[in-house]
């Protein structure tokens, strides 16, 4: 997306942050001509980059070849040691998922993105890794789904018009249309539940998390296997263990006066 340029709009910084984010699982390693391709840069401008990204300790470089190093770390680890969220949550998560020996995690909305802040596995239910850090659309997780229903109408339908919806599974939800009509549910029952539209296979419930001021700023999942629960059994079960840890992440969120942002 093309952000507004003004004349406090550093471009440099945008083109050097692109090429970080050109790095992912499964481009861990790139050619000059890849990095440049990725990010739409020309060849010249991705070299410049990727050097002083190299000099500063962020890209390792060997045989032709860029790799980030651990130091690009420090840059999402300046935003969990400021987050509360992650420090409260993670005891009840814990307790959560020896309740109900399935994975959770906890999630904040990053424009039309569900970004992973906390996650507690016991085994791996999709094909890709989960960790902190993982992104993932917001329309087709449950998770995501509590925090765009949870958004003021006006902002909500702006990310809406941005959001490029895609046939995940044969059951993903189609456009923003019929998206509206299953946020106006998660609106009215305080949950979502997602029956595999990310992955097939995959079953999750999530709830939301308040701040001291009542506002929605997180949500916590559980997501199980379809052969492991049905839907009926997901909400039955393992929806009011969720909505426990979640009342009580909330109320020591509110005990210490925590205010968080996404």
């Amino acid at each position: 997306m093309t952000q507004p340029r003004n004349s406090d709009y550093v471009q440099s910084l945008e083109r050097g942050l692109s090429v970080i984010r050109a790095f992912d699982e499964d481009h861990r390693e790139m050619a000059l001509s890849d990095v440049a391709r990725a990010t739409g840069l020309t060849r010249a401008a991705a070299r410049r980059f990727l050097l002083t990204l190299v000099k500063l300790g962020y890209v390792h470089f060997d045989d032709g070849r860029f790799s980030l190093r651990p130091r690009v770390l420090e840059l999402g680890f300046a935003y969990l040691s400021s987050l509360t969220l992650p420090e409260v949550a993670q005891p009840h998560l814990e307790k959560l998922v020896a309740q109900v020996n399935e994975s959770s995690s906890i999630s904040v909305l990053d424009d039309t993105e569900v970004v992973y802040v906390v996650r507690v596995p016991t085994r791996r239910i999709m094909s890709i890794t989960l960790a902190v850090g993982t992104r993932l659309p917001a329309y087709a997780t449950s998770m995501g789904r509590v925090l765009l229903a949870n958004l003021p109408e006006e902002e909500l339908e702006e990310r809406l018009a941005r959001v490029e919806f895609k046939p995940l599974t044969k059951r993903t939800v189609k456009d923003a249309t019929a998206l509206r009509k299953v946020l106006a549910g998660v609106r009215k029952q305080g949950y979502a539940l997602t029956d595999q539209e990310l992955e097939e296979g995959l079953r999750s419930v999530a709830v939301p998390i308040r701040d001291s001021s009542g506002d929605v700023v997180a949500a916590l999942n559980v997501s199980v296997h379809a052969s492991r629960a049905t839907v009926p059994a997901l909400r039955g079960e393992f929806l009011p263990h969720a909505q426990a840890a979640a009342a009580a992440i909330d109320a020591e969120l509110r005990s210490a006066g925590v205010r968080t942002r996404p």
